[in-house]
């Protein structure tokens, strides 16, 4: 296999998926580059349940491999919120809103443990779908630090690296993120089935 469609139109996201993908030949397509516009509805209650959402939604209009990832921030203390309402977890859904309203529910707190979580379902070409997890512990912190990354990467902090998400290199993220290590279970899947 050369090529998969990405079910994401996320540029963060795409970006750090092809560089992955790229290293063992595979070409990634975005939903950008389909000039795939339509929103899917994300109705699920899980990150796998999305994640199949999107993928099955896109084998009706793709006749090759398809990867959807739903990935998204569980945060202890707020009972696993935001969850899989992780995008879309503040009233306008932007990054910085939904920054600033993750800062807020947990004023006073000192539990700030929380954990990335990506659920990636590849389905292949036959339409048998298989699934990959990953996920990354780490901590909220008040103080958004780092350039790199998206959504809630600068109030991420990874207490073995001294850093936040956002403050690591592209290649330190991939390899220890959450959505890094299931497309590591999902690269050795294909390395496994070639």
């Amino acid at each position: 296999m050369k090529e998969l469609l990405l079910a994401s139109a996320n540029p963060g996201k795409i970006e750090e998926i092809r560089k992955i993908l790229s290293a063992i030949g595979i070409q990634v397509k975005s939903l950008i580059d389909i000039g795939y516009m339509e929103d899917i509805e994300e109705s699920g209650s899980t990150f796998l349940e999305n994640a199949k959402i999107k993928a099955r939604e896109l084998a009706s209009i793709y006749a090759g491999g398809i990867v959807a990832d739903d990935s998204g921030l569980e945060v202890d203390a707020l009972g696993g919120l935001p969850g899989v309402h992780s995008k879309r977890f503040s009233l306008l859904g932007t990054t910085p809103e939904n920054n600033k309203l993750l800062i807020l529910k947990l004023q006073g707190i000192s539990n700030r443990h929380a954990r990335f979580v990506s659920c990636i379902v590849f389905l292949d070409e036959d339409r048998e779908e298989h699934v990959f997890f990953g996920t990354v512990d780490g901590e909220i912190i008040d103080i958004p630090r780092g350039n790199g990354g998206f959504g809630y990467d600068p109030l991420f902090y990874l207490p073995q690296f001294g850093k936040t998400m956002a403050e690591l290199t592209t290649d330190e993220k991939n390899m220890i993120s959450h959505r890094g290590r299931a497309i590591a279970a999902f690269v050795r899947y294909l390395e496994e089935t070639k």
